[in-house]
């Protein structure tokens, strides 16, 4: 069935006699359905010229026949080129054809195709020309104000987006090429980015009765960004812009051209616990004043492979709570999460999971990997989520300058539930902001080693800077080991027992 109605035929008549496509006189008509933009040009003209051919009242029942099921790129003949007798592309006074052309959706495909990116499905995103936005501002002046002498009215939300009828037209064809679905909800995206020679020249009056709506910005190449074409739009008066741009517009002088096809992959997150062995390997790499200190991390031991195995671009490394560099991480080890940017492989086994762990763990003697495994975005909030109601456990060799007895330290076995002031330490002053946090050491257990050692373990709430517990830093930490033992206590030896963050999920190994 036609998609037009008799109320239709005067906006339609005006705007195919000022040179505006079939497609985009649906459009302006407010068709809202796909299949009539589908169809091949020839067929759309000539039903419509037959439509406006008829004197016919009410509905006009030309049928036109629905495009195939199936229907490949190469086997448009015209299907959405919109050729003229001649062979060359017709151009719209809004959109030149080109936008939707067999060649553009063509190029597309065999980019998607060659970029080296898994997928199971895709969303498209597209960027036009900011100067189609002026031209079908005054396509729509035109027909408003020939409506206003029938009385009839003709809101900019009546028209349909030329995003909208792009994806109509495209997808069905992009899908069936490609052989995946389009799904909005889709990871990988690609987008296509339409250029115009003739976009300055047709947006320039606007920077100069609006010149507030265009500001120069770094990574823009042009002021006239769709986004600032649409300001000065909806701030310019009619009559300003009916004496500045024709209406109708005039024929474009060429046409679009595809600026650019980029293809990308939302990030995929990989999640773990790892162990930390040696006592001079920090967490992340280790750079003052832009020298590097050491030439390894606990991030990039792990990050390097997966980085490789995943194909990213980059990483971005997170864990619940950090160690020094001198401080081992013992037990089940401490909960990380890597955002990987960009992957180009991304389907994975759990089988070819287990064997990346083994990989990372035979590389390195100083760490060692378990629970690798992929998650979602939302689930790393788990691991941060009550970070500071969680409660972690260490184990330390301390020393001190007077000499103990066995007795000295007992009685530091039934301290429970010590709450302690900690204003930020000297050591991390320059990256850490100033403040005094509470903290609440929940448990100690002291093993006398010697006259001048013990080894105290210690169950604390997460964020507590056990050194600073011990020695004091200098009446910053109170109390502290040795305001409580009356005596100066230092840290010799630490080590991270556990981190009791029920996440991620443990798997059998």
């Amino acid at each position: 069935m036609f998609p037009l109605t008799e109320e239709n035929k005067h906006v339609a008549q005006l705007l195919l006699n000022t040179g505006t496509c079939p497609r985009c006189i649906f459009r302006f008509c407010g068709v809202d359905f796909h299949v009539p933009y589908r169809l091949p040009y020839k067929e759309l003209l000539h039903g419509l010229q037959k439509f406006l051919e008829t004197e016919k009242d009410g509905l006009i029942l030309e049928v036109l026949n629905p495009p195939p099921k199936k229907i490949r790129l190469q086997e448009l003949e015209d299907g959405i080129d919109n050729p003229s007798q001649n062979g060359e592309a017709r151009s719209s006074v809004i959109e030149d054809g080109s936008v939707a052309s067999k060649n553009s959706n063509l190029n597309v495909c065999q980019k998607v195709e060659t970029s080296g990116f898994e997928f199971t499905n895709l969303v498209f995103s597209v960027s036009f020309p900011a100067q189609i936005s002026v031209r079908e501002h005054a396509a729509w002046l035109l027909v408003k104000q020939e409506m206003g002498k029938q009385s009839m009215s003709l809101g900019r939300n009546y028209v349909v987006q030329l995003k909208e009828a792009y994806k109509w037209i495209t997808h069905p064809l992009f899908s069936e090429e490609l052989g995946v679905p389009i799904d909005g909800k889709s990871l990988f995206e690609v987008s296509v980015v339409f250029a115009h020679p003739e976009t300055v020249e047709d947006c320039h009056f606007l920077g100069t009765i609006c010149p507030d709506c265009f500001k120069p910005a770094k990574n823009k190449q042009s002021v006239f960004t769709r986004m600032a074409v649409m300001k000065a739009l909806n701030k310019i008066k009619e009559e300003d812009f009916c004496k500045q741009f024709p209406c109708p517009p005039n024929s474009p002088k060429a046409v679009c051209t595809v600026l650019e096809i980029e293809c990308a992959h939302g990030a995929v997150f990989v999640a773990g616990r790892y162990n930390k062995y040696s006592r001079n390997l920090p967490q992340t790499p280790w750079i003052i004043d832009g020298e590097r200190k050491l030439e390894s991390s606990v991030e990039e031991l792990i990050s390097d492979h997966l980085l490789t195995v995943f194909k990213a671009e980059s990483f971005n490394f997170s864990s619940s709570g950090r160690e020094d560099v001198d401080v081992r991480t013992l037990g089940n080890g401490r909960p990380f999460a890597i955002e990987l940017v960009n992957p180009h492989r991304v389907h994975f086994t759990s089988e070819e999971i287990k064997e990346l762990q083994q990989k990372i763990n035979k590389s390195s003697d100083k760490i060692q990997v378990r629970d690798l495994q992929l998650v979602t975005r939302e689930a790393i909030g788990h691991m941060k989520e009550g970070e500071e109601e969680k409660t972690k456990t260490y184990s330390a060799l301390i020393w001190t300058n007077k000499a103990i007895q066995k007795e000295d330290i007992e009685f530091l076995n039934g301290v429970k539930d010590l709450k302690i002031d900690q204003k930020t330490p000297l050591r991390v002053l320059h990256r850490r902001p100033l403040a005094v946090r509470s903290r609440v050491i929940h448990s100690m257990e002291t093993h006398y080693v010697d006259e001048h050692h013990f080894r105290l373990y210690l169950k604390t709430q997460a964020g507590t800077y056990i050194k600073e517990f011990v020695h004091g830093d200098f009446g910053r930490t109170n109390p502290n080991i040795g305001s409580l033992m009356n005596l100066t206590a230092d840290i010799l030896e630490l080590d991270v027992e556990s981190v009791d963050v029920d996440w991620p999920p443990s798997l059998d190994d």
